[in-house]
Order: structure tokens, then sequence, then C-alpha cells
């Protein structure tokens, strides 16, 4: 009887058309997820025309999706380890499919916040649940690579909605850009077919034969035989809390610190969207229209993302992510001094790749840390905790701006929460994460191999 540790099949596997076609899939539902998110703040001015609400209200009905990302992050998040990963993935699909079409239907502020609430549950929810899909069946030497490209989709549906927008508002209306949003619910058998289920939900409820058809896939080399047990290490499997897995085994104070990073980075990232082309403006600068602001944003943060698991695949992820954040404090500082135009869209682009980009780094890093059984849930909590620093910023900076402060001390403001994520990133205990004690023992075996 052999005992298969999957996850360090999961490992050591060469990367092949079953791992291109988790991230093709794991990718488009990020891309459909990001213009969801981004496709309210496009259509905003028509929205506020047509309902005839202030920009208190209006502030409040972008925010409105905000608040269900945060609960849908947690929740959806942690009962992804419960009912099995493809299973929350669809429902997931199916809430920010449905009513981001349905608040277009929506003729008055609060339909659309309570539609924008329900379709925020989806938008947060399946953003752990991806990137822990594509962890758990990322080789170890292309985890952060594969899990930072596909998560680089979130910028592509940005984009995509910046493109978009403009064509359909202006031939259709603003409800054209969200009832287009309903198009990825045809998608669900799809996913469900395509993507496989997690490993260790497999192994908790018994399903051997599905389990040796994704293992086949896998690592095609592999070959089954009579009495194969799969297993799990001790550290993998799921108790019956696995909030408190989060503080066990000396994760509790890199679990807080996750938290912090996660909260400081989507702060920065909700300050910028929300009121840097308005400081921009308000300091004379002319920046063309918001569609080229927005598209140098996001491209800057596909850039960072890429750039930033590429290094984390090469150097330690924790000193990469601390670059990083150290980038964000420097480049959004520089925004408030005057400089030519091109110069201001490279800094614009910088923050874009050290913020948006930076973000998408950290969720890598949590997604390597925690260990399979507890992913959804360690990164969904990271991911709903860091949801409120994104409902505070637009609110906080927006005191700052009425204060009438000078340019340099609003993004002074800004600057300071990546100071602060990075010495978080600082305190995270890596020795006690999955992929570090996953390295002890693959060294361990190696040199068990070659001393017999």
């Amino acid at each position: 009887m052999r005992q298969i540790d999957v996850h360090q099949l999961a490992d050591t596997a060469r990367f092949n058309r079953f791992h291109a076609l988790i991230l093709f899939w794991c990718a488009l539902i990020i891309i459909f997820d990001g213009y969801d998110l981004a496709v309210a703040g496009i259509a905003l001015p028509s929205i506020m025309k047509e309902m005839g609400v202030s920009a208190t209200s209006a502030g409040f009905m972008v925010s409105s999706a905000l608040f269900g990302m945060m609960f849908g992050a947690i929740f959806l998040g942690t009962v992804a380890d419960r009912i099995g990963r493809r299973r929350a993935i669809a429902i997931c699909i199916a809430l920010f499919s449905v009513f981001t079409a349905a608040a277009g239907l929506t003729s008055d502020p609060v339909s659309f916040s309570i539609t924008r609430f329900l379709a925020g549950l989806g938008i947060g929810g399946v953003m752990p649940n991806v990137v822990a899909q594509m962890t758990e069946y990322s080789p170890r030497k292309l985890r952060g690579t594969l899990v930072t490209l596909m998560f680089s989709g979130y910028s592509v549906g940005g984009m995509l909605a910046a493109l978009l927008g403009k064509g359909l508002i202006e031939s259709y209306g603003w409800q054209s850009v969200f009832l287009a949003a309903g198009l990825p619910v045809l998608l669900i058998p799809l996913v469900l077919r395509a993507l496989p289920e997690s490993m260790p939900y497999l192994i908790r409820t018994g399903q051997t034969a599905a389990l040796q058809s994704v293992v086949s896939r896998l690592v095609p080399s592999h070959r089954a035989q009579v009495g194969d047990v799969f297993t799990l290490a001790a550290d993998d499997k799921a108790g019956s809390t696995p909030i408190r897995r989060l503080f066990q085994d000396g994760r509790g104070v890199s679990t807080v610190m996750f938290w912090v990073a996660f909260f400081m980075c989507l702060f920065m990232v909700y300050a910028l969207s929300s009121w840097l082309a308005k400081l921009m403006a308000g300091a004379g600068y002319s920046l063309g229209s918001a569609l080229t602001f927005v598209l140098v944003l996001n491209f800057g943060a596909m850039l960072g993302a890429i750039g930033g698991g590429w290094l984390a695949d090469r150097l330690p992820i924790k000193h990469v992510l601390i670059g990083m954040y150290a980038l964000a404090a420097v480049s959004i500082t520089l925004l408030g001094y005057p400089m030519p135009s091109a110069a201001l869209f490279v800094v614009v682009g910088l923050a874009g790749a050290s913020t948006i980009g930076t973000q998408i780094v950290t969720y890598a890093y949590a997604g390597q840390f925690y260990p399979m059984a507890v992913r959804g849930t360690g990164i969904g909590w990271a991911s709903g905790v860091g949801r409120s620093g994104a409902i505070l910023a637009p609110i906080v900076i927006g005191v700052l701006v009425g204060m009438s402060l000078p340019l340099q001390q609003n993004f002074m403001a800004m600057a300071i929460p990546a100071v602060i994520a990075a010495g978080a990133v600082s305190m995270i205990n890596h020795r006690r994460s999955a992929s570090a004690q996953a390295e002890v023992e693959h060294a361990a075996v190696a040199a068990a191999v070659k001393q017999a």
C-alpha cells in the first residue's frame, strides 16, 4: 500500500495542459469579476444624472458593493472549505452575474444599492476561492507567477469596463453595461465541468475515483496502483473549526499581520481610485479623459502583479512584498508634487503597480502561507477584513480633502498605509507558512534518498 501526499504531487508537478486550463478559467472568472466591480464607477455620472442623486448618495450606492464584498469574502471563502471549491465558485459567479444585471433594471437608489450589495457577495467571495484553487494546483516553482498572472485578469476586467463603457452607455444607456455583466452566468456549467475539485475536499468526502482522475491529469506520469491511499500532510487536514486553525501552530501573529496588510493595501487602492482624479484636477493637471487615466492605472497594476509574481518565484515573496510596499509609499507621495504630464502618467502607473499589483501579490502570499485545508478560510478572512479598509478609504480621504489641506499632505496620508503594511509583512513568520514547511519536507526527503 502506497501513501501518496497530494500536496507534494502538486508541488513537484511539471506545468502541463491541466495547469493551463485551470489558469484560463480562473483568469476568465477574475476578468468578469473585475468588470463587475469597475462598471459602477464607469456608469456613475449617468446614474447620478438619471436618478437625480447627490454625490453623497452616489457614494453610498457605490460602497454598497464593497460591504457585500467584505461579507462575501469571509463567508464564501470559509464555506468553500466545507462544501467544495467548485460549488462555491459557481455560487459566486451566479451572484455577481445575476445581481449586477439586476442593478441595470433598477430605477431608484435603494434598489440599486441592494442589488449591488448582493452582487458584492459574489465579487468578494470569488477572489479567495480562485486564489486558493490556483495556489493548490500550481507547481511550487511557478506558484507566484501563475497566481499573479491569473489575478491580473482583475485589471483586464477594469480596462474592459472602461473601453466598453463609453460606447455602450452613449448608444444604449447606462443600463447596458450592467445587463452585459449577466452573460457569465451562462458559463457556470462549463466552469463546473472544467475546474477540478479541491483535493482536500475529495479526500475528506471519500471521492477516491474523482481524486485519481485529478491526479492523473495533474501528473500524467503517475501510475495508479491497487491499494493506493491519498493523504495530506498533518498540517493540511481540516479540523472542525477552520477559523481557529488560522491562529494555531504559531500562525496567530502572522494571521493578524496579513489582516493589517490587506486593510492598508485596500485602503490605498480605493483612496486612489476614489480621489486621485479629483485631486489632480484640483491641482491644475490636464489628465485627458477619465478613460485614459483608468487604463494607465490598471495597466500599471497588471504589470506590477505579473512582475511581482515573477520576482516572488525567484526571491523570497516576503521581501518582494516589502519592496513593493516601499515603492507604493514613494510613488504615491510623488503624486503630490508638480511634474510634467508624461512623468505624472509614469508615476500613476507605478502607483497602480505598487497598490493594486501589490494587493494581488499579497493574495498570492496568503495562498502560500496557509495549508490547503484552510486556504480558502485564510484568504477569505484576510480579504474580508481588508475590505473594511476599502470602505473607510473614500470617507477618510474625503474628510481630508474637505479640510483643504495642501496636495502633498493628502497624498502623504494615502502613502502612510504603505509603510504600515510593509511593517506588518515584515512581522509575518514565514517559517510557519505551508510553503516553507513544504520546502523543509522536500529537502528532508531528498537528503534521505541521497543517503540511501
